[in-house]
């Protein structure tokens, strides 16, 4: 009689155990089979009226059935523990994919602020407009006013290549030689070559001059120039154009000044500084920002447009420029160094 209650009891641990999913679940039925009042301790009390005779094999028995019934429970309990583990480590890993890097990234300091001026420009209708960093002479001077004896067209100030040099994705205008761009007037160009007006963009991008790097210099820099040319531009346009610019970057308590330069792609042409009071230690001088100017009529005519119905005006400013005012950097090489303790001061 006991033996068969043995039997019941395995049988009933081996259809329920299928339908445990929870602790919980298991913890109560445990206690239905071998707690204080389960089916196998009432069982195990049977064994005070089975002649003693008897008793080794009964008992051998009940071990044997323990055992059965523990194998069933040990193996809902690894289950239970291995669902619970999963939940904790979150969705299922591929084992295919690389290891996630706990480290964050963030954008580079100066395209920080890069994008924070196109921003800003694109919110007055500037669109923007890029080129490649290889450049030829026309592009880069002679269409900008700039002759052949001009400085800046001096072996030592720009980085030319080879007389040879051929690239199809990099238009000629005639059989000029290559260099990388001094500064990204090239864009203003091709973009007055190819569209018309009104244009109104701003032109981001990198530019290589042969300086000494210093801490105010480097060979490799970043700027952003913007063109406006359109019937009846005029120079209060440009002033109110880098006022909301200034404002916008610096305080709405900045003021500008405009100082007499001289530029050969502008006329007339101007260097532009600012004041503000909210930039701590450099609140107290007058800071230059950038040059700009009245589109020269003789780069109109050399892009097809007639000056005495259009005009424009230009700007253009260094990007590590306006970062260094921003961020509180005095030194310019900072910014390429790819120290991370450096560039995580400015991650957002």
């Amino acid at each position: 009689m006991i033996e068969e209650k043995l039997n019941t009891v395995i049988a009933l641990v081996e259809n329920e155990c299928s339908s445990i999913k929870t602790r919980v679940e298991f913890e109560h039925f445990k206690a239905t089979i071998s707690g204080p009042k389960g089916k196998l301790t009432e069982i195990m009390k049977l064994m005070g009226s089975v002649p003693k005779e008897d008793k080794p094999t009964v008992g051998k028995k009940i071990n044997e059935a323990k055992g059965e019934i523990q194998k069933h429970l040990d193996r809902v309990l690894t289950e239970i523990e291995e669902v619970e583990l999963l939940s904790r480590l979150g969705p299922p890993i591929d084992p295919t994919l690389p290891s996630p890097d706990s480290s964050k990234g963030c954008l580079h300091p100066i395209a920080q602020v890069r994008d924070q001026v196109i921003d800003l420009f694109h919110r007055i209708g500037f669109s923007v407009a890029e080129g490649t960093e290889l450049e030829t002479e026309y592009y880069c001077f002679d269409a900008l006013n700039i002759p052949s004896d001009h400085p800046a067209r001096d072996m030592q100030d720009s980085y030319f290549m080879p007389e040879d040099l051929q690239m199809d994705n990099v238009s000629k205008k005639n059989q000029e030689r290559y260099l990388l761009r001094t500064h990204t007037s090239s864009v203003q160009i091709r973009t007055l070559l190819d569209e018309k007006p009104p244009i109104r963009i701003v032109a981001p991008g990198r530019c290589f001059r042969r300086d000494t790097p210093d801490a105010t210099h480097s060979a490799n820099f970043h700027q952003i120039e913007g063109l406006y040319v359109d019937k009846d531009v005029t120079l209060v346009d440009l002033k109110s154009t880098l006022d909301y610019f200034v404002k916008k970057t610096f305080g709405s308590s900045a003021k500008t000044r405009l100082r007499p330069s001289f530029f050969p792609f502008t006329e007339p042409s101007f260097e532009m500084d600012f004041y503000s009071p909210d930039l701590g230690k450099l609140s107290h001088k007058w800071l230059e920002i950038m040059g700009c100017g009245m589109v020269d009529p003789e780069v109109l005519k050399e892009v097809g447009l007639d000056s005495d119905q259009y005009s424009g005006f230009a700007f253009g400013m260094g990007i590590e420029r306006i970062a260094m005012i921003l961020q509180g950097v005095d030194d310019i090489r900072y910014y390429y160094q790819n120290d991370i303790r450096f560039l995580r001061q400015f991650s957002v």
